[in-house]
């Protein structure tokens, strides 16, 4: 099956460079496969260093770089890859986004085409994601709920058992799974789904974007599936900070709640958006009074209740 495989980089050269070299050793990459590298304007020597490690390193063959004209984000970066390769003549069958801070086993991305050649019924396909020491992240998960974000902000036991069939994390399998939506980090779909549905709703800049896609396309009955069998590197958190764990987290970026306000109003409403952030509101400050009596320590976003509130469609308004 012809694959498309696409690597979008914004500052992060180094980190990219070593992702093609994992995709360039034996086993990264299967047969019929290209690879694009769209570059977000980063600036500075991104481009110059990335074309120059395809060139030396003999990867002309199977890899390209395409220079984007602004840093419309992890979407934009993405569609502007994929959408001419569907409008091509050797259109691929499959797409893989595939994040620049990964390191691709041998098999793991022919894993993926195994799985969906064997599976005609799945649609998309993710990955396991490591740390470097072998340890399983957390890559599947429920779609987002209004009892998700009560629990997320409460994070009291009792209620926490309560919702439990309704919070956003699921365990890892340990086994093929089907599951609501994956982390984007290593993500292979079906060129049916974007022939249904469209490319990725370019409107997020970072994050929520690929629980969208996921969500509009189980909407329109496609299936989405984890295979830890495939298995990619990740170096979270490297190029936002947003994800780093066991440490105290940078204040939350504007575009992670400008994400968040455009999912929920997007694919649920106004009412529900407005129920949500209030609900969300009134929560966290009960949550980490009782986080504080029971002398827990927490690794929350500086002024996060404070930024949510700001952001939330009482202060906003409604526009997405």
């Amino acid at each position: 099956m012809k694959l498309l495989v696409v690597i979008v980089n914004y500052r992060t050269p180094a980190l990219t460079i070593d992702c093609l070299e994992s995709l360039a050793a034996e086993g990264g990459l299967p047969a019929d496969s290209r690879v694009v590298v769209t570059d977000n304007l980063s600036g500075g020597d991104s481009v110059e260093r990335i074309g120059a490690a395809i060139v030396e390193r003999g990867w002309q063959g199977w890899a390209t770089l395409m220079p984007l004209p602004r840093n419309g984000g992890f979407a934009y970066g993405n569609n502007e890859a994929i959408r001419p390769a569907l409008a091509g003549a050797d259109q691929p069958e499959l797409v893989l986004l595939l994040n620049s801070d990964t390191r691709v086993y041998p098999g793991a991305l022919q894993t993926l085409v195994d799985f969906l050649e064997r599976n005609p019924a799945a649609a998309m396909v993710g990955s396991r994601l490591e740390d470097p020491d072998g340890t399983a992240q957390f890559s599947t998960f429920r779609f987002p709920s209004l009892w998700s974000e009560l629990d997320e902000a409460l994070r009291i036991g009792p209620v926490h058992r309560l919702l439990s069939r309704f919070v956003t994390l699921l365990p890892t399998p340990t086994t093929a799974a089907q599951v609501d939506w994956v982390a984007g980090a290593s993500l292979c779909i079906r060129r049916e789904v974007f022939d249904t549905i469209g490319l990725l709703d370019d409107g997020y800049f970072l994050y929520y974007e690929e629980t969208d896609f996921c969500l509009r396309a189980a909407r329109a009955g496609f299936t989405c599936w984890y295979e830890p069998k495939s298995r990619v590197m990740h170096l979270i958190g490297q190029s936002t900070g947003v994800t780093v764990r066991e440490q105290a987290l940078p204040r939350r970026p504007k575009y992670w709640f400008d994400s968040r306000r455009r999912y929920f109003l997007r694919n649920h409403g106004r009412m529900f958006t407005a129920l949500l952030d209030a609900v969300w509101s009134l929560s966290y400050p009960l949550g980490r009074l009782q986080l504080g009596l029971r002398r827990k320590r927490v690794f929350d976003p500086r002024r996060l209740w404070l930024d949510y509130v700001r952001n939330s469609v009482f202060v906003r308004g409604f526009s997405s």
